[in-house]
């Protein structure tokens, strides 16, 4: 599985050069971005890409000195149950 960035949005695309899921989020203001979405196909599900999805949003916020409003159920969901992803959550 290769994980890429595209514009506001990190996506998952198999060994066959398929994407098969994505994060995507919305700028707000300078500091801030609100991640909307995170989806994957049927076929893919069960396999970790969400998570991994949502870490490396994570992750890019952490480097870009942002946080983030994790909007989409599943975002919502990892937010409560990892940690470490509080230090980049939005007040709120």
């Amino acid at each position: 599985m290769e994980y890429k960035n595209g514009e506001n949005r990190i996506y998952a695309v198999n060994d066959e050069g398929v994407e098969v899921g994505e994060v995507t989020f919305v700028p707000t203001g300078e500091d801030m971005f609100i991640i909307d979405h995170t989806g994957v196909d049927d076929a893919a599900r069960g396999q970790g890409i969400a998570q991994e999805l949502v870490k490396r949003a994570v992750e890019k916020a952490k480097t870009e000195g942002k946080k983030i409003v994790p909007l989409c159920p599943f975002a919502k969901a990892e937010f409560a149950k990892k940690l470490e992803y509080q230090e980049v959550q939005a007040a709120k």
